[in-house]
């Protein structure tokens, strides 16, 4: 084990790091943390600093990686995302941006390099019995406005949460294991049950959407 300490949003800094890890097979990108605000209370540093994390980092760890992984045509990424990155809650409007970015780079990335014969996985889990909702990995914003109580009652609620969510994150660390040792898969593996409910639920919506808005989209083509 190489334990190693780094700023993902230090390009140069990781880059040093994945040169110091020597020959890599599996990349697993799960930095992150949570925040809960109405988007109009989230700040500019915040945003900023939340995209470092879960999008330009991750940026960074792909830039250092996928040249050898070309080069010797293998090799498996893995991206964190969650089922915010397939549907959105409110007060969640900045976490689901970052992985709804991810699921956007990690899906053109996939095609981009199936033909390299390097494999690219998003994993997108529910809610895990972790300490991702204790306030040291959950973000809460610097001022709040009024009208938004629902969202302060939702904080309060996910605040009371830990120790009471369905995943297991212990299954869900042999699931990515389990992963990394297929030889194929699906581009998108939900983790728990309440993951796969929230994203049969978004398709049906999205599909209601998509024919609710049929008539008016198709009178934009040029005829």
């Amino acid at each position: 084990l190489l334990a190693l300490e780094v700023d993902l949003a230090d390009e140069q800094r990781v880059a040093a790091a994945v040169a110091q890890a020597g020959p890599i097979d599996v990349v697993v990108n799960n930095a992150g943390y949570g925040f809960l605000a109405a988007v109009e209370e989230v700040s500019d540093t915040e945003a900023r600093r939340m995209f470092d994390v879960q999008v330009f980092g991750v940026w960074n760890v792909l830039r250092a990686v996928l040249p050898a992984f070309r080069e010797r045509r293998g090799g498996h990424i893995i991206n964190v995302s969650s089922i915010l990155g397939l549907t959105a809650f409110p007060g969640w409007g900045l976490y689901c941006a970052g992985k709804y970015a991810l699921e956007g780079l990690t899906e053109s990335l996939a095609a981009e390099v199936a033909g390299l014969g390097v494999r690219v996985t998003l994993v997108e889990p529910g809610y895990m019995r972790t300490d991702f909702l204790r306030t040291q990995s959950l973000g809460l914003p610097a001022s709040t406005a009024d009208g938004y109580e629902a969202i302060r009652e939702m904080t309060a609620a996910h605040l009371a949460m830990p120790g009471t969510q369905l995943g297991d994150p212990a299954k869900a660390a042999a699931a990515i294991i389990e992963l990394a040792g297929r030889d194929g898969g699906p581009l998108h593996q939900l983790l728990g049950s309440d993951s796969y409910g929230l994203a049969k639920a978004r398709l049906d919506a999205l599909a209601q959407d998509v024919e609710a808005g049929r008539e008016l989209a198709l009178t934009t083509d040029i005829t």
